[in-house]
């Protein structure tokens, strides 16, 4: 026999996770173990005829074959079941969302992970497998996901739940039995212990962090105390909540948490109790109230982590202006440095703030000339570096107010924004050197990627890189490997550009790099990089941590030497922000400033800043690169900013031959086709390709990816550049004057119009005699295909259909690559014809004779030959 239990005291998500494990286990019994909470009782007691779950008294004990426990793993609260966990020829199985803890059991198959509502879990395994539910089925595994969520608010809840949620509704749970369960009225039981609790409540402030704690003592047990305990965190709006009461013999514990410093599951783990970092519990015996308070508060003491504080999170030091520096000049260091306002000093004090917005407003009215004191904010409002980020916050609500000076003892020391702020809050703090991930649940959650590189790289890419961490030891300086190399190792993606980014002088660590491997090093001094070029053709490229600031919108950059905080800052995503260690103490380590990680694992093209794509248009292209290159979206934001660029007309400030470097990788990429609907649906088509109408190529540039892989199958194309490819595409249906105006467009040169008029005047013609190539001999097709260049090949086999046709595309192409006559001009001179112009021609004709089938062997080939030469020269002799 095979029994499906819980804990005791049952909660929706206990049902839930019952009902849904019988799914996967069918023939088993499902066992409440003792009390069930009252919305459980209720449920049940409409649902009893349904939902058959038999008391411990109805089954024998000794059948049990196998154990299933669903939102549990901890035996003391499995009641008189827990003797099974022990008994010999039980199988245990386990399905459970909360952490483990010491004592827990174990089992022969587990699924033990951090989602919302255990629930959620075996959801997944049942939508797996394929099987069906019914209407009333996926309303109780609904109500058990919104139960352990708080209808998916509280903040445990993952995407996962919602998506389990999602599956319950499209099999037909109805939400108003789950409104009607979960959202019960409290009974007159209820209502007098959360009076009980509103009256006792007590705030303390323990390391910068308010709680509250409230207690009962009660001569009746009363169940709901995590649904009161819920109600408490909406009345009091502090960062955690305890509830402490003694019912039926025994002192019951809950606890929640809003903030990441507070893990409740750890204060109360030091109670015996248990849970979620948000949401735990505890229940001890033989205590009383004021006992058990003086435990939790100790236990607050040791556990609750200083709150992360102004001076983690601040930028120091701050660009400043002076009350007489003009508007203009104010928005133009705002521009170069990215920043959205700034403090303004006199005599070492902060007189006032200046925002963009402020500049923007005066620009406007034509007084970019006035000086920021008439303009800026001078009710100053500011924070000392030991505040809170709580108390920030509540500064920036209260004053609406986007930027904090932070002061001490009267002078300046650094600037808190709101963005640093909701970095904090979407747990995504960076502290003043950097931020070195480790706790995040994400699929990329590893600390040091040490063995992720040694795994992925060559090993001369290895050897190189532990070559540079040795020199930055020598030289004292920081180095990186930054950019697309850390992402493409987290996405498991080849990627063998090494970018390198020195704190320090970077010159001088590619100089050093290249005397130790005999390799030329060209430098850059403008930019302060330079290029190490190896013997074996390898390169790495190393730049000194820079800034870059922009003079007016679509500028070149220009440079400053800078950190590598402000070096990640100039670059264009959060997926490409992101930096690896390379010095030997701490080889491996990762830097992600700004979510990079995370954006990776949500699948999200994110700008660094609201101004990215001002400051650099061509971002806009970038951007939709990577996001179809990598199966990923523009964040929302991102995509709204690209739609206003667009709108503004921002790339046509760009030099078309820095638009056309962006074009070309797009059309380098394996499905470019992707990637130009994309620049359609922002707006982009018509500006890149003017004249060129997407819908008639459309199809075309879907099918253009098979044909190129054919073609390289056929390995009949050895120099075809695939971006040329795609420009036929594009270029396919347009005249030549059209053609001819986008390749002057992007200065593409002589070389490449050549190529791309060639493709485009013979391509159909060439296709349309393959389509009837039982009237068409051999010859005349390679005559037509050979002066076309090899990236209308893919072009021509989209036109194909029928295998014949392309059979004998194949067979051209073979017999132009491979089937040359065996006879040379040395055989010509033997038979006693003069060489000359002549001999070209014979060699050719006798060539269109052996594609036609008219010769075949060598002696066959010199006869042709003879006869060839003999009318040519009773030609000339006639003339």
């Amino acid at each position: 026999m095979d029994i499906i239990t819980t804990h005791t005291n049952a909660d929706l998500d206990a049902l839930a996770s019952m009902v849904a494990a019988q799914k996967l286990y069918p023939g088993s019994i499902m066992v409440f173990p003792g009390a069930l909470l009252k919305n459980v009782e209720e449920f049940m007691a409409l649902h009893k005829d349904t939902i058959y779950v038999r008391a411990i008294r109805d089954i024998a004990p000794e059948l049990v074959e196998k154990l299933i426990l669903v939102d549990t793993k901890t035996p003391s609260r499995l009641g008189k079941l827990a003797y099974l966990l022990d008994r010999p020829g039980v199988e245990v199985h386990i399905y459970d969302h909360h952490p483990r803890s010491e004592g827990d059991a174990t089992g022969r198959f587990e699924v033990v992970e951090m989602v919302g509502a255990t629930t959620t879990l075996l959801v997944e395994k049942i939508r797996e497998k394929r099987l069906q539910i019914t209407p009333v089925e996926a309303t109780v595994l609904a109500l058990g996901i919104y139960e352990d969520t708080g209808s998916l608010v509280f903040s445990n809840t993952t995407p996962r739940d919602a998506e389990a949620v999602a599956y319950t509704l499209a099999n037909g749970a109805n939400l108003a039995v789950v409104a009607n369960f979960l959202w019960r009225p409290l009974t007159e039981e209820q209502r007098g212990l959360l009076k009980a609790l509103l009256v006792s409540a007590e705030r303390y402030n323990i390391n910068g962090i308010k709680f509250l704690i409230a207690e009962a003592d009660l001569d009746q047990f009363v169940g709901g105390l995590d649904l009161l305990t819920h109600k408490l965190v909406d009345f009091a709006n502090l960062e955690a909540v305890f509830t402490v009461v003694k019912m039926d013999g025994c002192v019951h514990v809950v606890a929640r948490s809003s903030v990441p410093e507070v893990s409740v599951k750890d204060i109360l783990g030091m109670l015996g109790g248990g849970g979620h970092p948000a949401a735990a519990s505890a229940v001890i015996k033989n205590s009383q109230v004021a006992d058990v308070v003086k435990l939790l508060l100790a236990a607050i003491r040791q556990k609750v982590k200083p709150p992360v504080s102004v001076a983690d999170i601040m930028s120091s030091p701050v660009k400043t202006v002076a009350p007489e520096t003009v508007i203009e000049e104010a928005g133009r260091i705002m521009l170069r440095y990215g920043h959205t306002g700034l403090p303004v000093i006199k005599d070492e004090q902060v007189v006032g703030v200046i925002s963009r917005r402020d500049v923007e407003k005066a620009v406007h009215h034509g007084l970019g000339h006035a000086p920021v004191k008439g303009f800026m904010t001078g009710s100053l409002v500011s924070v000392g570096p030991e505040a809170t980020v709580a108390a920030v916050r509540e500064l920036m609500i209260e004053h609406d107010i986007g930027r904090l000076p932070v002061l001490q003892e009267g002078k300046l020391v650094g600037i808190v924004s709101r963005t640093d702020v909701l970095r904090t809050l979407h747990g995504d703090v960076q502290s003043k050197h950097y931020k070195v991930y480790s706790e995040k649940s994400f699929k990329y959650h590893y600390k040091n990627i040490r063995e992720l590189i040694y795994r992925s790289l060559p090993e001369a890419y290895i050897t190189i890189l532990e070559q540079v961490g040795t020199i930055a030891n020598e030289l004292g300086c920081r180095v990186f490997a930054a950019g697309g190399i850390v992402r493409d190792l987290l996405l498991g993606v080849e990627s063998l550009d090494l970018d390198l980014v020195v704190e320090g002088d970077g010159v001088e660590m590619a100089r050093a790099l290249g005397r130790r491997y005999d390799a030329r090093v060209r430098v850059h001094p403008k930019f302060r990089t330079a290029t190490v070029l190896f013997p074996d053709g390898r390169q790495v490229d190393v730049a000194t941590a820079r800034v870059e600031f922009y003079q007016h919108p679509a500028a070149m950059p220009q440079i400053e030497t800078s950190s590598l905080h402000q070096d990640l800052y100039r670059r264009d995503f959060t997926i490409n922000a992101m930096a690896v260690s390379l010095n030997q103490n701490d080889f491996g380590d990762i830097i992600d400033y700004f979510g990079g990680r995370e954006d990776l694992e949500r699948g999200l093209v994110r700008v660094l800043h609201n101004l990215s794509f001002v400051e650099d248009p061509t971002r806009l292209l970038r951007g939709v690169r990577f996001e179809k290159r990598y199966a990923m979206d523009l964040e929302p934001q991102t995509f709204a900013l690209a739609r206003e660029a667009v709108r503004s007309k921002m790339l046509e400030r760009v030099a078309m031959e820095r638009v056309w470097e962006e074009l070309k990788h797009i059309l380098s990429e394996p499905r470019p086709g992707l990637a130009l609907y994309r620049l359609k649906e922002i707006g982009l088509w018509d500006y890149l390709f003017p004249g060129v109408d997407y819908e008639q190529v459309r199809q075309v540039l879907d099918e253009l990816p098979r044909s190129l892989r054919v073609i390289h199958t056929w390995d009949l194309a050895e120099q075809l550049e695939p971006w040329l490819a795609y420009l036929l595409a594009l270029l396919s249906r347009s005249d030549a004057d059209a053609a001819g105006a986008i390749c002057r467009r992007y200065h593409l040169g002589q070389r490449w119009t050549g190529r791309v008029h060639a493709g485009l005047s013979g391509w159909q013609d060439v296709a349309d005699s393959l389509q009837r190539a039982q009237q068409v001999q051999m010859s005349d097709l390679a005559r037509r295909l050979m002066p076309l260049p090899e990236e209308v090949y893919p072009l021509i086999l989209t036109r194909l259909t029928g295998n014949a046709a392309r059979t004998q595309l194949r067979q051209v192409l073979s017999a132009i690559n491979y089937d040359q006559p065996s006879i040379t001009g040395k055989d010509l001179s033997g038979m006693g014809f003069t060489p000359g112009p002549a001999f070209k021609l014979a060699l050719d004709a006798v060539w269109q004779a052996r594609l036609d089938g008219l010769v075949r062997t060598r002696q066959e080939e010199l006869s042709y030959a003879r006869e060839y030469l003999a009318a040519y020269e009773g030609v000339i002799n006639s003339v």
